[in-house]
């Protein structure tokens, strides 16, 4: 069937289909085959991996960097932390976007314009480190969670993505909820999020992804060990296992120094990476209808 359908198809478009498949099949392999070589060099001796490479031959196969991360009691605090910022972030991230960007899609919601203005100015001016860290201190939130989760929990691009979704969503179902006698909390609340649920979920993956990234701002506002999340966890073991200054005179000692730290810093990326690949499979049906139907108009 889908030959014959490619048969009818006029020269021109056999061309852009196939060069269109050629860049896909070159794409995909620039992200599965690093993928594939981190897997197996995560696993490696640290002294075959430098000197002959990546190898199928399972007796230099080795599971030291595995051991040297997992022993680490400081990792598993990362995880709890990195799990609970990840989660509260979202959940208020996409709580406060989501209700902003309902009044943003009412067309008869006063000050609309000017909202959308302000808002629009803050995408590409900001304060800067600097003014942000005195404004965090200031509000007594230094080496708090509050300091990792309120600063970005709104975003406006993603507050216009919402606005753009609920334009999207027909006013008839407005007016057969006014009809039941339903006001607007209990419209937008019972009827309208039901039916936004792709875009919520293509929400939530991006800002769970996002706080499960980052580092920088916990490596600036917290102090506390035990506070920590994974990435900043997993940095600092990095940083740790490379060879340090003053220890140049032992060159043994430098070089398998340097060999552990690049053998953890493989194992240290799948470690990281495993929470989000069992993840997206259970987000990846709502990407298309959700990102879509939100930038199909403005």
């Amino acid at each position: 069937m889908r030959k014959r359908k490619f048969s009818s198809y006029a020269l021109s478009d056999k061309l852009f289909l196939i060069i269109g498949y050629l860049f896909l099949a070159l794409f995909v392999l620039a992200i599965i085959v690093p993928l594939i070589y981190i897997v197996i060099a995560s696993f490696m001796d640290p002294v075959t991996l430098q000197n002959s490479g990546v190898t199928f031959d399972f007796s230099k196969w080795t599971i030291t960097a595995y051991k040297r991360v997992v022993e680490n009691r400081q990792i598993w605090v990362g995880f709890g932390n990195a799990i609970l910022y990840s989660v509260a972030f979202t959940f208020i991230s996409v709580a406060v976007t989501m209700l902003a960007a309902y009044p943003m899609s009412r067309k008869d919601f006063k000050g609309r314009g000017f909202f959308n203005v302000v808002f629009v100015i803050t995408m590409f001016f900001g304060g800067g480190l600097i003014p942000t860290y005195l404004l965090i201190s200031k509000l007594n939130m230094l080496d708090t969670i509050w300091a990792i989760i309120l600063p970005g929990a709104f975003s406006v691009w993603n507050m216009i993505i919402a606005r753009t979704y609920y334009s999207n969503v027909p006013s008839e179902l407005r007016e057969a909820a006014s009809v039941d006698g339903a006001n607007e909390i209990t419209y937008f609340f019972k009827v309208l999020l039901p039916v936004c649920k792709p875009v919520i979920m293509v929400l939530v993956m991006w800002q769970f992804v996002g706080m499960w990234n980052s580092y920088f701002d916990a490596m600036i506002y917290l102090s506390s060990d035990y506070k920590q999340p994974l990435q900043l966890v997993l940095r600092a073991i990095l940083i740790q296992n490379q060879p340090q200054p003053g220890m140049i005179a032992d060159m043994q000692s430098t070089a398998a120094r340097a060999q552990l730290g690049e053998l953890l810093k493989y194992a240290t990326i799948i470690i990281s990476s495993i929470p989000l690949l069992v993840m997206y499979p259970f987000f990846q049906k709502y990407f298309d209808a959700g990102i879509m139907a939100g930038a199909v108009k403005g």
